[in-house]
């Protein structure tokens, strides 16, 4: 499958071209199906599994559906162009939403377990 939008080649399992950030008809589907009325709301978590400094902007990306970059990018664009202020919106952040509770283990090596024993 191909990109409508940077015509880069992509795999039919792709939510998201990998060059140009946009949604293909894969992630459209999964998109419909989690959006059901019977569903949860979705919960907007610091996700600890993907973070680089506190986890807010993966939080977000995983809320919003989008690229974990996109939002990274727009935290320090949004910084740059308010005076600081896109920095205190993190550090709100940071505070104010809960860490995700559900933590998912590293990947271990092939034939070593995923948890020590003992």
């Amino acid at each position: 499958m191909y990109c409508t939008n940077c015509g880069i080649q992509t795999s039919d399992s792709d939510k998201f071209c990998r060059e140009c950030g946009r949604q293909t008809p894969a992630g459209r589907e999964a998109r419909r199906q989690n959006t059901s009325a019977y569903g949860a709301p979705p919960r907007l978590y610091r996700v600890m599994s993907d973070k680089k400094i506190a986890g807010v902007c993966s939080g977000f990306a995983r809320y919003l559906d989008v690229d974990v970059t996109l939002v990274r990018l727009g935290f320090v664009v949004g910084t740059i162009f308010s005076g600081g202020m896109g920095l205190l919106a993190y550090v709100v952040a940071w505070i104010i939403m809960p860490r995700e509770s559900c933590v998912r283990p590293l990947d271990s090596p092939a034939g070593a377990p995923a948890h020590p024993a003992g």
